[in-house]
């Protein structure tokens, strides 16, 4: 087996770099291909690692991962290696750190690798895709619930600067099942941006739980270089098609965050004085991220699996804002970090009116979870947003006009955000328990009010007849 990122060279190539600009270099070259590695070397003979990006008449345009400074045009050269960028796979990766660019940094020996895989890896035949419909079982009430994660999905959790998404990370990592399997996921873990702290922080939390071994970090700090964020969640996702479609594992995928991954992005485009799209972004933006979102799901036939949760911070909170707004589009749902629950103690914060999840309906149901979770779902969706639009109709007019079936409204989104919404960071909630809950709080109402659940389901699970019975 070849040291990763060392190929043996065949028709090597040297270059002379016309133009320095940010983290490109612009060089003239004949024969070389998009995708391909190039080794950078200094005047004083330091070697940097780069990928071409471009190729237009005798120009290439290379990204340099370790960056541009203190590089001459005069005397940089430039080595094709005629290789994409791989890395090295094996079962070795699990339990191990390493960077952005793939490199150890966990202090150990480098991994045996039994292959290498192209990072940008290949696409799934649409024929061959199985449609996600398990349940993932998170021990979160307000997504198992509400808004429940489905084997192979790819379902993002859009948050905002400040609020506890790292947290929820934390704990889906540690919670998440599959019912009636004992097997784990193996977790892969791709970080862009994150401080020194807050990695240190998750290794600890992964060790501390006991699943860091079977738990991959690619981890690029935000004092390293921007490049790299462009690497890591492609080195994350290769790393678990590994396990998924080589070792017939399920994966689970956490990139956060990729809103710094798209400013890397807007960097790049801006030194290659691209047109800018909507906010500096450029436009191919939304085929980039599809490019790394798509990469989630099944094979039919296959055992393995990939599901991803990509973590976003919203600039300002603001949804409509082109990362959040592309990523609702390419991806099947989005759980929203509401920052006014924040502020009243609610944990996780997870706003269920504006979040959603496509794959729902496949992955809940009899032999799933319960034949009473879609409906008592929808009355409890349907309940919240009557009490918070009665809430806020109250902040103005006050409570005294209220009827008292606008009380009760009132009543139910405040113990639902206190019971069902809200739990301990450390709490475990088994698919049965939260929609126990759910039937709970819907207790006071009468049953007229639950037009949107089959009488036989009330007669069944409604807390008054369950006494009656036992």
């Amino acid at each position: 087996m070849r040291e990763r990122y060392k190929p043996v060279y065949s028709g090597l190539s040297f270059s002379t770099v016309k133009e320095v600009r940010g983290p490109l270099l612009f060089v003239e070259a004949k024969g070389v291909s998009f995708g391909e590695l190039v080794e950078v070397v200094s005047h004083t003979g330091e070697e940097r690692l780069g990928q071409v990006i471009e190729v237009a008449e005798n120009i290439a345009v290379i990204q340099v991962f370790e960056g541009t400074s203190d590089l001459e045009v005069e005397k940089t050269r430039v080595r094709f290696t005629g290789e994409p960028v791989k890395l090295g796979v094996s079962m070795d990766l699990l339990g191990r750190v390493f960077d952005g660019r793939g490199r150890v940094i966990d202090g150990y020996p480098d991994p045996i690798y039994v292959d290498e895989w192209d990072i940008h890896g290949a696409p799934i035949n649409p024929y061959s895709r199985a449609h996600p419909s398990e349940f993932i079982q998170t021990g979160v009430s307000v997504i198992d619930g509400m808004n429940p994660l489905v084997r192979g999905q790819k379902l993002p959790i859009f948050s905002g600067s400040g609020l506890p998404h790292m947290l929820l990370v934390s704990q889906i990592v540690r919670q998440a099942k599959v019912r009636g399997e004992e097997e784990a996921s193996i977790v892969v873990f791709g970080a862009m941006g994150i401080t020194a702290d807050e990695a240190r922080w998750f290794k600890e939390d992964f060790e501390k739980m006991g699943v860091m071994d079977r738990t991959v970090m690619f981890v690029n700090l935000a004092e390293d270089p921007a490049i790299e964020r462009l690497l890591t969640p492609r080195l994350a996702l290769t790393a678990a098609e590994y396990f998924a479609f080589e070792q017939d594992m399920h994966t689970l995928v956490i990139l956060s965050d990729m809103t710094n991954y798209c400013e890397a992005l807007r960097e790049i485009s801006a030194a290659r004085e691209e047109i800018p799209g909507r906010r500096g972004y450029p436009g191919y933006m939304y085929t980039d991220l599809a490019s790394i979102y798509e990469r989630a799901g099944r094979i039919r036939g296959g055992k393995g699996s990939v599901t991803q949760i990509p973590v976003l911070t919203m600039p300002e909170d603001d949804i409509t804002h082109p990362i959040p707004d592309l990523t609702g589009y390419i991806t099947e749902g989005q759980l929203i970090m509401d920052r006014d629950l924040y502020r009243r103690g609610i944990y996780p914060p997870i706003n269920p009116l504006p979040s959603l999840s496509r794959l729902m309906d496949a992955g809940i149901g009899p032999g799933k979870t319960r034949r009473d979770h879609k409906q008592l779902s929808d009355q409890l969706y349907y309940c919240y947003a009557e009490g918070v639009a009665i809430r806020e109709a109250a902040m103005i007019s006050g409570e005294a006009g209220l009827t008292e079936r606008d009380k009760l409204y009132y009543r139910f989104a405040d113990e639902f955000e206190r019971r069902f919404i809200n739990q301990d960071p450390y709490e475990d909630r088994d698919i049965e328990e939260t929609l126990d809950i759910g039937w709970e709080l819907l207790e006071p109402f009468p049953e007229v009010e639950l037009a949107r659940i089959d009488p036989s389901l009330i007669r069944e699970y409604h807390p008054r007849y369950r006494r009656r019975m036992g």
